[in-house]
Parts: C-alpha cells; sequence; structure tokens
C-alpha cells in the first residue's frame, strides 16, 4: 500500500471540464489537462481494502490497487505491465467506460470513491510517451491463419491476443476504417481518433494483417474465407438498432442514432459522403428518442452542429438522484447520471411514450406524446406503465434520432452464409468456449451477448482469443 492515510487526507478530483461555450465550438476532447503530480494523489486514495471490491465491478479483472500504487509510487514502468496484463486497450476505457469499478471502490462507502478511471487511461499516456507501450511481436510462428470478422473493442482484442499468441490474423472491417464503434459509434469530443490509430500502428507492427473497406459475405465469399483460414472468429457487434414502429415512421427526417453519429464521424475524418442523404441537426429542433448513453453522445453531437433546441425523452422513469436503495454498494447504482452533453443545453423528459409522428411536406414535423405512470408490479415483474388521462402532448422535431438502443447482430449477408445457430434472443450461439454450432466458427463481444460494454467487449474478445488459440493448438493456449 502506497499512503497508509492517502484516503483520509486527499480529497477526490477529476479533470476540469473546457468551458461549455468553448468547446460546443469544435470537436476536440472536452477535458483540461490533469497535472500528473495531482493524478499521483489521487492514486494514494486507494486504501489496499484488502478485498478490492472494484475486481467485482470490473469485468475485465483489473489489478486496479496494484497499479494504484505503483502510480503512487512513480513507479510507470510497473504500472503500465499490470494494467496490460487485464487490458488491451485502457486508454480507450479510460476514456468511455462508465467506471463500474468506482461504484464499487470501498472508499466510495462512505466518501467519494478513487478516481480509477482517470489514473487507468493516464497510465496508458504515460506508457505511450515513455516508450513503455511498444510492438510485442510473436517470436514463433504456429503456421495457423485466423480471420477476425469486425473490428470493434471485441475484434481489435481478440486479433491482438491471437496474433501475439503465433497465429497469421487477417482482421476484416467492411468500413473505410477499422475502430469498429470506437471510430464511428462514439463521438471525437468523447474519444479522440487518433487513440485509435495509435494502437492499430501498434497492431500492424505486431504483424496483424487489416483489410479494411471488406465486407465479408458480400465483397469476400464465406465459401472462400472458409478454405483460406484454419478459424474464424465472429465479432462484428449488434447492429441492428431497435425501432420505433408508431404512424409516421416513415418520414423523413427520422433517423437511427447511429446513422447520425456515424455520418458526423466520417465527415470528421474526411471519408466520401457525398452519396448519403446529409443528416445535420443545424438550426432544427432535435428530439432524441432514448436516454442512454447513446443518446447523449446524440445531444452533445446536435450542440455542436448547431441545433435549434435538443430534447432527449425517455420511457422509464427519471431515476432519483442518489443511489437507490434497490442497488446498494457495490453493485451498479441506479441513479440519475448528468454527462457533459446535457451540460451543454438539453431539455430531458422521463415517462414519456411517443404515440405517433406528424407530419408537413413529407417531412417529421411534431411528436405526439403522453405521459406514464409506472407502478410496482403485484406480482413481482417488472414496474407496469400506465398512460396518464389527459396528459397528452406534443414536441416540435424537425429532426428526430432513435436511441433506443440494439436488439441483435445483422443477420443478413455474412450469419446467413455461415448459417451458425442463433439463441432465442437472435444473437449468435456460442458454447462454453465461444463457438458456435459450426466446428472452427467462433464468436465474442456484442455478436454474442447483444449490446453492451466496451470493457466486456474486450473482455469477450481476450476470452475467446484464448479458446480459439487452444482449438488451434489441440486444448492448451498459450494466452493468459
Amino acid at each position: 500500500m502506497g499512503k497508509v492515510t492517502g484516503f483520509m487526507e486527499v480529497e477526490r478530483a477529476t479533470p476540469s471540464l473546457r468551458p461549455v461555450a468553448e468547446r460546443i465550438g469544435d470537436w476536440d476532447a472536452i477535458y483540461q489537462p490533469f497535472a500528473r503530480e495531482r493524478l499521483q494523489e489521487q492514486a494514494s486514495r486507494c486504501m489496499d481494502c484488502g478485498v478490492p471490491f472494484c475486481h467485482n465491478g470490473c469485468s475485465l479483472g483489473n489489478l486496479v490497487p496494484m497499479w494504484n500504487d505503483w502510480v503512487y509510487r512513480g513507479e510507470w514502468a510497473k504500472a503500465v505491465e499490470a494494467l496490460h496484463r487485464t487490458n488491451n486497450f485502457p486508454e480507450f476505457t479510460g476514456h468511455v467506460c462508465p467506471a463500474l469499478c468506482e461504484a464499487s471502490c470501498v472508499v466510495g462507502i462512505h466518501q467519494e470513491p478513487v478516481t480509477i478511471r482517470e489514473v487507468e487511461r493516464t497510465i496508458a499516456e504515460e506508457g505511450f510517451a515513455r516508450g513503455l507501450i511498444v510492438p510485442r511481436p510473436p517470436q514463433v510462428r504456429s503456421g495457423k491463419r485466423v480471420a477476425v470478422i469486425g473490428s470493434g473493442p471485441a475484434g481489435l482484442a481478440a486479433a491482438q491476443q491471437l496474433t501475439r499468441a503465433g497465429h497469421t490474423v487477417t482482421l476484416y472491417e467492411k468500413a473505410a476504417q477499422a475502430g469498429g464503434l470506437l471510430r464511428y459509434g462514439i463521438p471525437a469530443f468523447k474519444l479522440e481518433k487518433r487513440l485509435i490509430d495509435r494502437r492499430l500502428q501498434q497492431m500492424l507492427a505486431e504483424g496483424l494483417i487489416l483489410r479494411t473497406g471488406v465486407h465479408v459475405g458480400v465483397d469476400l465469399p464465406v465459401a472462400q474465407l472458409r478454405q483460406e483460414q484454419d478459424a474464424i472468429l465472429l465479432t462484428g457487434g449488434a447492429e441492428q438498432p431497435r425501432d420505433l414502429p408508431i404512424p409516421g415512421r416513415s418520414l423523413a427526417g427520422i433517423h437511427f442514432a447511429m446513422a447520425f453519429l456515424g455520418q458526423q464521424n466520417r465527415r470528421l475524418a474526411g471519408e466520401d459522403i457525398s452519396q448519403e442523404t446529409p443528416i445535420l441537426a443545424d438550426g432544427k429542433h432535435v428530439v432524441v428518442v432514448g436516454g442512454g448513453d447513446t443518446g447523449a453522445d446524440c445531444v452533445g453531437t446536435s450542440v455542436r452542429q448547431g441545433a435549434k433546441s435538443v430534447t432527449q425523452i425517455e420511457l422509464l422513469p427519471k431515476p432519483p438522484k442518489e443511489r437507490a436503495p434497490e442497488t446498494p454498494w457495490p453493485l451498479w447504482p441506479n441513479q440519475l447520471r448528468t454527462s457533459t452533453s446535457h451540460q451543454e443545453g438539453c431539455q430531458r423528459e422521463w415517462s414519456i411514450l411517443t404515440k405517433r409522428f406528424e407530419e408537413e411536406d413529407g417531412r417529421v414535423k411534431r411528436l405526439h406524446c403522453v405521459r406514464l405512470l409506472w407502478q410496482e408490479n403485484e406480482s413481482g415483474g417488472p414496474p407496469k406503465m400506465t398512460e396518464i388521462a389527459g396528459s397528452d402532448f406534443s414536441l416540435e422535431a424537425d429532426l428526430v434520432l432513435l436511441a433506443m438502443g440494439f436488439v441483435a447482430p445483422v443477420k443478413s449477408g455474412l450469419l446467413e452464409a455461415l448459417a451458425v445457430d442463433l439463441d432465442q434472443r437472435g444473437n449468435v450461439k456460442v458454447d462454453a468456449n465461444h463457438m458456435t454450432s459450426v466446428e472452427g466458427i467462433f464468436a465474442a463481444g456484442d455478436m454474442a451477448t447483444g449490446q453492451s460494454l466496451v470493457l466486456k467487449a474486450i473482455q469477450g474478445g481476450r476470452q475467446s482469443a484464448q479458446r480459439v488459440d487452444a482449438w488451434l493448438r489441440g486444448g492448451v493456449s498459450l494466452l493468459p
């Protein structure tokens, strides 16, 4: 343990945000620099509690007390090594993870928790700055070939692990650049894309073969791929968005959130989007349907594009301001969360059901909604919702963004050609070894589990890589 009394002497601190008026004028990172000395003070708050519940909160099992101690002592090389034992891309999770570890931090029972996520992110940055994060190519090649299809966080993690295990790995991505939702789904102000490029450079130097702009099952026949590869790992994500099939849904001006966010990221990257219908919020009344993180990303993007107004509506009731009694420590708390995007200008409404869209000249003009009453289910099931009589109202909307989550992987093309079994939710069905119903074909990440978090996708990628490696070697894996 570093400083025995650190958590009693040092208060929690995090980087300051750039002023709203400044940051909404660009797409740059929203946080101010944080002095390394202050970060080391923050690391000293980790109390080495004996039973580190932060491990329970983190799906990756990050060795949080260990690298907090080394950061406090200035042992950056040791901190970098310990962090990368469990996480291939701590700079990604350090920016976009909701920090489940902090919610289960023991210090957080009576005080503010340790700033674990910021320490994690900074370890990665120090690692690159100090030349501690370098390519780790395998010393011996296995002679086996593996195709990883989909370059989101699960695919990237699996591809790096399998490459380091000595296999010849080809990572296929249908988009113009690798990164999946990290590149196209998350706004640049939350995750700078240079961070993805920096990791890709490391992975290419390790021997990864990257083929972008290749849609397997469309551009590349599945039969050909199976002939060329010894194993195939599916990491294409859960790209089928949840729709809102109500009257007026087909009107112009109603789009899925990822179409909106993806187009803006491609625009910023200089990709050719001239053949796409522009989806822009400038000068428009924007309504975001869905109260989660994707919806918040739509809010921040709309504000930066110059929206006239932004309203975000959510079907579920408003969470309490403090941790709800039904989610006590160390569980992930049910409580109200206000993102940096909400702080930039947004009206938020809860317990709202959208009934229909109204048109004007073939475009959406209004949403007609009703307020809901949520009541406890006497039989113990999910809460019951009831429309409140006389609570009907309308919202002016020139642009509606549907951010209600994702239901399953896209079935057409790749999955149909492979003929793998699906589970009851429509995800790719896998066994304990991450193998699908077809021998030699594996699946991981959201494609196998359904929509989840970046850190869980990385975990799935690492685990599946170990199983693929073991299968290729006849039962024993070289990977942790």
